[in-house]
């Protein structure tokens, strides 16, 4: 992937560990690839400082496929990704260690695990030109330019805090600030044109009102990894005067919808396709469904932003795709005019009850309409009759559940109202800040 020559920046990356000019970073990173060249394929524990910028953007000087191990994996997942990886070295804090791995013969940039909901998580191989066709579109749907900063506080082990709050600022040559944790406190001491978050970010960011206000000269807030309630997305919008552009994407694709920088910006919702990227909704059976805005189908992708596949004990496995498309695995809705929402997981959020199909994001964003809630969750729950039960899990000042019960069933078609609501005191939530929805029980 190429990285941009640009005149050199001061403070081109700004950490809470130190700061470096572009030069420096180059310099650093030189020296690290020097070191690494030839390796076939090197492991970086991705703690959210200096040291891991500098590790990455050497293995890109190199050449070297460098696959990131988050700081908080236990001795379990890291030895997973370590032995199933294959590296053969490991960078960490500014030194570089012998793991005495296999090594593996590949043509990659990156190589990123993925949190394994399903099982152990799957290595996915993720090439140069995915990388830089995904940073360009972005660039050009965002206005993303050299003169941009960007800050953020996301891990560095992920598609979002990773390969665009790293890899972009590289390529396009504008200034990175990285806070260390996404705190409100920290966004808003930090002035910048670019802001990157999560729902969970932005949540605490709308529900700070001195902080949201701080971000008002901005240029983008940007929202990805979940999907954004509709309450903090008016609540941003009325504190910073700007409503925050959302987008979608996986590990597997990159982003690949996106909303854009001059245009509409519209609650629930995640935008268009970038350029180069084309999408379509399939029933079960794979036939093709409707653009109507209202049909909930099974979305999949095509494009360059495509993964070349997952690792395996033989090498790398094609992806499963059916005429070229990729199966993301969610499920949503397209309007007539392209716009996407996103319902959820195939999984967990498309529920069936009664002979009805209901996204469980609709459900939520209800919940999250009445005054006394602050985070919902819904799933379905099995169900001797209905098929499957709607049941919420709900953060909340005390309220009597069959108040909720009410309040969606006034809101939304009956059918889709939660049969049982379970008031808890937190939701489990991994490190991107999404809900684990298979942790909920009713116990």
């Amino acid at each position: 992937m190429r990285l941009i020559e640009s005149p050199d920046l001061p403070d081109a990356v700004v950490t809470p560990s130190g700061s470096l000019s572009r030069h420096q970073l180059l310099e650093r990173a030189s020296r690290v690839a020097e070191r690494i060249k030839g390796a076939p394929i090197v492991a970086v524990d991705a703690t959210p400082d200096l040291p891991t910028i500098v590790a990455v953007t050497g293995a890109l000087l190199a050449g070297v496929p460098i696959v990131p191990i988050p700081p908080d994996a236990g001795d379990l997942e890291r030895a997973h990704i370590l032995r199933d990886s294959g590296a053969t070295l490991l960078l960490s804090r500014g030194d570089i260690s012998d793991v005495s791995g296999s090594g593996r013969d590949l043509r990659a940039a990156l190589v990123l695990y993925t949190s394994g909901t399903t099982g152990a998580p799957k290595g996915v191989v993720i090439s140069p030109g995915a990388i830089a066709a995904d940073l360009d579109a972005l660039a050009e749907v965002w206005q993303w330019t050299a003169d941009d900063t960007l800050v953020h506080g996301l891990p560095l082990y992920h598609v979002h805090g990773l390969v665009l709050g790293v890899l972009g600022p590289l390529r396009l040559g504008c200034r990175l600030i990285h806070t260390g944790r996404p705190t409100p406190q920290a966004y808003a001491a930090h002035p910048g044109t670019m802001y990157f978050g999560v729902p969970t970010v932005w949540s605490r960011i709308a529900a700070d009102p001195a902080a949201a206000r701080a971000l008002a000269p901005a240029r983008l807030l940007v929202s990805g990894s979940a999907p954004l309630p509709v309450p903090v997305f008016d609540g941003l919008a009325a504190l910073t005067g700007q409503a925050p552009v959302e987008r979608y994407g996986m590990t597997e694709t990159l982003i690949t919808v996106s909303a854009r920088a001059d245009g509409e910006r519209r609650p629930g919702h995640v935008g268009l396709p970038l350029p180069g990227v084309t999408t379509r909704l399939v029933d079960e059976s794979g036939t093709p469904l409707p653009a109507d805005g209202e049909t909930i189908g099974h979305l999949q992708v095509t494009g360059p932003t495509l993964l070349d596949g997952y690792l395996i004990p033989e090498g790398v496995r094609p992806p499963d795709l059916s005429g070229g498309w990729f199966p993301t695995g969610d499920v949503a809705t397209i309007g007539p005019d392209g716009w996407h929402r996103i319902v959820g997981r195939a999984s967990t959020d498309l529920i069936k009850t009664g002979g009805y199909r209901v996204g469980a994001g609709e459900v939520e964003d209800t919940l999250l309409l009445h005054p006394a809630v602050r985070e919902a969750a819904v799933i379905g729950v099995p169900h001797p009759d209905l098929g499957e039960q709607i049941t919420a899990f709900v953060v909340a000042d005390p309220v009597a559940p069959a108040d909720l019960i009410d309040f969606v069933a006034g809101r939304l078609a009956v059918h889709k109202r939660p049969r049982a609501v379970h008031l808890v005191g937190s939701l489990p939530r991994n490190a991107m800040g999404k809900v684990q929805k298979s942790l909920l029980t009713a116990d």
